[in-house]
């Protein structure tokens, strides 16, 4: 459904291109009726038509979503994004006029279209001079139009085959198709106040449409493909890159069978951690935890690796991923809309370096309404109280950091630690270390934890931001 409403925007600006290519056609051959008879009786033309060309856009996007779905393997749907995206930022220019030698670019109507086309025309010029209608005239040419090339219609048609679905491409087109549909229907009555420079004006806003949508599409095929120029990668060099969660080199879980295993989860289409370490030159299986059901989140895609693999809905998925060499990949979904890291031979090292630049509890989240300076007395280390043979700590987190962000513990005693409710970044704890992961914001939430060895271990927020630690001695 991520499609709809773009597509559904470019239908409705684009809409002016549809009433100066299709209208008086329509006017013509599809929709002519009793010009004085009752209102209902002369839009049935109207709507027939209309009906049967959503009909054939809709047809056009599953044939062409299939298509795509069928290009998933060995990254080919990834190029054809990008081909599409590029197509369509080419199409939106020749729309502007301004450039003449991207003309040919529009493809021209195959023979048996405009012999179609001109049998429908001769029905209908027949029909008229008899004084009957037949439905099956606009229905023909609704039919007909959901095949007729033209710019911000193969616009559309490319974005539907990039989905690599055929329901998102039926989708694509249905949106399309209906944004179409309102300046058509009232095309009869408001054709004659629609100036040339109101046309004109349209017709750059809908080329601008195509190109911006051209511009995301382009985007996420950049992402499946592993270009290290994408949208998220320039935003990485902006604002920094997020510390890889992930225990240090040698601290990872280990599967019965040998394989080192580590947890991802993903939640409200995000990736949480945002960037997550794997150890290099070996195997590992990813224990993917989906707590959603949302179409852009149902594949996970590591292109570099790859790797594409179907995610259950609010389930456990696991994701092998062969050994690979130390460096950093591009981790994203099916679509090429998420945006995340596997820091391959990262680690806890990462992680220190950001905890050292923000003082003893990793500081506080800008985005979690907690952009101050974490308080000297939230970064004093604080024990656990014993309490029934339990260590027993609260941790507030409703601010935008860990109050306090140093635990203290002894060894060898349970203990559970108690994270109050958050939103935003601080809304999602997890511990690498630990192997625990919960979600804040319904309420709190306690964690209840073995006897631990002395040592250090750190927890986060979802999106590796905001750290803390637990010191056991």
């Amino acid at each position: 459904m991520d499609l709809f409403l773009p597509m559904l925007g470019v239908g409705i600006v684009t809409s002016v291109h549809c009433v100066a290519m299709c209208g008086p056609m329509v006017l013509t051959y599809a929709v002519r009726g009793d010009e004085g008879g009752p209102l209902l009786k002369r839009m049935v033309p109207h709507f027939a038509y209309h009906g049967a060309k959503l009909l054939s856009y809709v047809a056009v996007g599953l044939l062409l979503g299939a298509i795509g779905s069928a290009l998933n393997l060995a990254g080919v749907r990834g190029w054809v994004t990008v081909f599409a995206g590029a197509f369509m930022i080419l199409l939106g220019l020749n729309m502007t006029g301004k450039v003449p030698a991207l003309r040919r670019l529009t493809l021209q109507p195959p023979k048996f279209l405009m012999d179609v086309l001109q049998k429908t025309r001769r029905k209908a010029n027949a029909d008229s001079a008899q004084g009957t209608v037949s439905l099956a005239t606009p229905i023909t040419f609704g039919l007909i139009t959901g095949l007729m090339p033209c710019g911000p219609l193969q616009a559309a048609q490319l974005a539907a085959a990039a989905t690599g679905s055929p329901v998102s491409g039926a989708v694509a087109m249905l949106g399309f198709g209906l944004g179409t549909m309102p300046l058509m229907l009232g095309f009869g009555a408001v054709s004659g106040m629609l100036g040339a420079r109101f046309k004109k004006n349209m017709m750059v806003v809908a080329a601008v449409f195509v190109m911006v949508l051209g511009l995301v599409m382009l985007d996420r095929g950049a992402m499946l493909v592993g270009s290290p120029v994408t949208s998220a990668s320039i935003k990485t060099a902006f604002a920094g890159t997020p510390a890889a969660a992930g225990p240090a080199e040698g601290g990872y879980r280990v599967g019965a069978d040998g394989v080192v295993e580590v947890p991802l989860v993903i939640a409200d289409v995000q990736f949480q951690p945002q960037t997550l370490s794997i150890p290099a030159d070996k195997p590992v299986r990813l224990i993917v935890d989906r707590r959603e059901a949302n179409a852009c989140s149902a594949q996970l895609a590591v292109p570099h690796l790859g790797v594409l693999v179907d995610l259950k809905d609010n389930g456990t998925t696991v994701v092998d991923l062969p050994a690979s060499k130390a460096g950093r990949y591009t981790l994203t979904c099916g679509m090429g809309m998420m945006a995340g890291t596997l820091s391959v031979g990262g680690g806890a090292a990462s992680r220190t370096v950001a905890t050292a630049a923000t003082g003893a509890g990793g500081g506080a989240c800008a985005c979690c309404g907690g952009g101050a300076a974490v308080p000297a007395e939230a970064q004093a280390p604080k024990a656990a109280e014993l309490v029934g043979g339990i260590q027993r700590i609260s941790v507030d987190v409703s601010k935008g950091y860990y109050d306090p962000s140093t635990i203290e513990l002894k060894t060898g005693i349970p203990t559970e630690i108690t994270f109050s409710q958050a939103s935003g970044c601080t809304g999602y704890v997890q511990s690498a270390d630990l192997g625990f992961s919960e979600d804040l914001t319904s309420g709190p939430k306690t964690v209840k934890l073995p006897g631990l060895s002395a040592g250090t271990y750190g927890f986060e927020c979802g999106m590796s931001m905001v750290f803390g630690s637990i010191v056991v001695k």
